[in-house]
């Protein structure tokens, strides 16, 4: 905690903005940072079972990205409702909605497994994803407001680090229960009966994985119900669901939740080719579950990332570290696609780091100065996380034309290149 002091438990009222409103959240934070530590574990587990669902299913890797559009795909459907759900239950109830929505997502597993059809695994997805979206629409504006104003980028990069624990820590576990089968033959060498019984058996892995799930969602939303009354002084601006897309208009938050859009497609776009890119001959040449370990490493850069820059973002302008970390990024998928061996594995999972501070402070930057309206511009950016459901697929597209990983990577390089025009944009107060 001494990386941002301010991130201390408080009984104080604190201010939403300058509008006069106040809330008074004791003891309420840590269960914010567990928010983040489960939305972004979760999200990131579909790194492990893409390349199990891959081989299943015997997939181009168009098709098998369509995991992350199915995910991501809520975002552009459920973040508009969930701003206005969150806005009709309160910033406390709106979490409990989204965890047990998340455990019927999980629990949908079980069918998907039983009749071996990858599109039931695709609807599993979506209800989990349309959960986590509800969360996010809550998670992301509360920690901003649980403080001063003027320090919320580096508070929200200090919560954005427990979201990154969680995307380090599942999919290393991940990896050993799903893609440490024992299987001696592949979903290519088999056809009919015996396909659908090898599918099966192979997804019960997959099935393990999110009923344990399940059970941790269900212990969490009532802890977090019964926290319920912690939250005094709410108040959200009153509007149409659809009012929030007004803000697009301000120049800022506009550019902020295009950035947002190309933020989480490269992200995700890379986090879904790691295990593929890192098992070629030509890079580290790994087996499937050891390849599927080195994922924390990219997630784990993005953790170690946002405990530094909560303490970089109160000396340096938010913009100018932004603007920095794209340009790494850059370079290191540059030098990725243009080396073998350790170099290029390493270089690339070493992007994790550079995306550390970017969704945090792109977030921040883009909400400065929303007020009471903070829950409609939260909706609007959370839409704008369906960039993790279209640049994947174009990636893998990519791939797939030029039967090159390596160069399907310039796509993520692009989005990179507009993300730092928006630090540099930013770096001017309103």
């Amino acid at each position: 905690m001494a990386l941002a002091p301010d991130v201390s438990l408080s009984t104080d009222p604190v201010p939403l903005e300058d509008d006069g409103t106040h809330v008074d959240a004791p003891g309420l934070q840590p269960f914010v940072f567990a928010l983040f530590f489960i939305f972004g574990g979760i999200t990131s587990l579909n790194d492990v079972i893409i390349p199990k669902l891959k081989e299943l299913f015997t997939l181009s890797y168009f098709q098998a990205m369509l995991v992350q559009s199915a995910f991501f795909g809520a975002y552009l459907l459920m973040s508009l409702p969930g701003a206005a759900l969150v806005k009709r239950i309160g910033y406390m109830r709106g979490p409990v909605a989204g965890l047990l929505t998340m455990m019927a997502g999980c629990l949908l597993f079980i069918p998907a497994s039983q009749t071996a059809i990858y599109g039931l695994f695709l609807f599993a997805l979506f209800v989990l994803a349309s959960g986590v979206t509800i969360v996010q629409v809550v998670a992301n504006p509360l920690i901003s407001l649980l403080g001063p104003a003027p320090t919320a980028h580096s508070r929200l990069t200090f919560a954005q680090a427990f979201n990154s624990l969680g995307t380090t820590v599942f999919p290393y576990v991940g990896s050993i229960l799903i893609l440490g089968s024992l299987a001696t033959v592949t979903a290519a060498e088999l056809s009919g009966p015996a396909l659908d019984a090898y599918r099966t058996a192979e997804s019960q892995a997959i099935v393990n994985g999110y009923l344990g799930l399940a059970v941790a969602l269900a212990i969490v939303a009532g802890a977090v119900w019964l926290f319920r009354h912690r939250l005094r002084g709410e108040s959200h601006a009153a509007g149409a669901m659809f009012g929030g897309f007004g803000l697009l208009k301000r120049p800022r938050f506009g550019y902020g939740t295009a950035s947002i859009f190309l933020y989480v497609g490269a992200e995700v776009a890379i986090g879904s080719l790691i295990v593929s890119y890192l098992m070629q001959a030509d890079v580290l040449a790994l087996g499937e579950e050891a390849a599927g370990k080195l994922i924390a490493l990219y997630w784990g850069g993005a953790l170690v990332g946002r405990f530094i820059g909560s303490a970089v973002l109160r000396m340096v302008s938010p913009g100018k570290v932004l603007a920095f970390n794209a340009l790494g990024a850059i370079v290191l998928i540059a030098i990725s696609a243009n080396t073998t061996g350790a170099v290029a594995g390493y270089s690339l999972l070493a992007v994790g780091l550079m995306n550390s501070i970017m969704f945090p402070t792109i977030f921040s930057l883009a909400s400065e100065g929303l007020g009471s309206r903070a829950a409609d511009g939260s909706g609007v950016i959370c839409v704008a996380i369906v960039g993790g459901a279209v640049i994947p697929p174009l990636t893998g597209a990519l791939a797939d034309l030029s039967d090159s990983l390596a160069f399907a990577l310039v796509l993520p390089a692009l989005c990179y290149a507009i993300i730092g025009g928006f630090g540099l944009f930013a770096k001017r107060p309103l």
